[in-house]
């Protein structure tokens, strides 16, 4: 059986989230602060080296290789442990901060539900987001294009998540491709729409974005959740 493609209006989408981050300002602006400081703030650091200074820097210092594998040796090991944070603790914390947003469209989310997905089939969670991560990596990594569209495919699997906690990893990834066929492109479109918000962000330092444009976004997105799952 298909599945009716439900139709929703941007604007009513945002005015909804705006709404529900105003009735529970500091509780919102609180819970977007964590999620941004666990997740923005985790990007890798990149350190360009050309050959030509590897090679500069072997001739003035002989110990410069030794130097060199023992720091790519400990940023290994640091990678690795981010990376295990990221699937065992980051991404059940990312399922708990779209449950308090997604609460908080019908009543005042709580801060109890950023353990929400420890607490109800934590391992489910872990799984369903280790494999979003895996599979719009390698699109990326092959094309750009088709990893932007598998990334608003899957847009939706930490609020189904969320959501619903008996349901699997794989169910979640399916429901989440189902739930945006037809709405990939006025998702997108409705992501640009905040792009001056994030600008007015940039352009304070971020003081915008942390005390407003983060949590109304994410308040936003929750409303956009519910319209699209009817």
């Amino acid at each position: 059986m298909r599945r009716r493609t439900i139709m929703w209006n941007r604007k009513e989408v945002k005015e909804k989230g705006k709404a529900n981050f105003k009735k529970n300002y500091g509780r919102s602006v609180l819970v977007a602060l964590i999620y941004s400081i666990f997740f923005i703030s985790t990007s890798s650091i990149s350190s360009k080296t050309s050959a030509e200074q590897l090679q500069n820097n072997l001739e003035t210092n002989p110990d410069f290789v030794y130097i060199f594998m023992a720091t790519m040796a400990v940023l290994s090991a640091l990678i690795c442990i981010m990376t295990i944070l990221d699937i065992f603790l980051l991404n059940p914390l990312e399922v708990g901060c779209m449950r308090f947003f997604l609460k908080n469209q019908d009543v005042e989310g709580d801060f109890g539900e950023l353990g929400f997905a420890y607490k109800n089939n934590y391992l489910n969670s872990v799984l369903a987001l280790f494999l979003r991560s895996i599979i719009v990596s390698i699109f990326f990594f092959l094309l750009v294009i088709p990893g932007w569209i598998l990334t608003y495919s899957y847009r939706m699997v930490p609020f189904i998540l969320a959501d619903d906690p008996n349901v699997s990893a794989i169910d979640a990834l399916k429901r989440s491709r189902a739930m945006m066929k037809g709405h990939k492109w006025n998702a997108f479109v409705y992501d640009l729409s905040f792009i001056g918000w994030f600008f007015l962000s940039f352009i304070t330092l971020g003081i915008v974005g942390i005390f407003y444009v983060n949590p109304y976004k994410h308040n936003a997105d929750a409303a956009l959740y519910q319209a699209i799952r009817g």
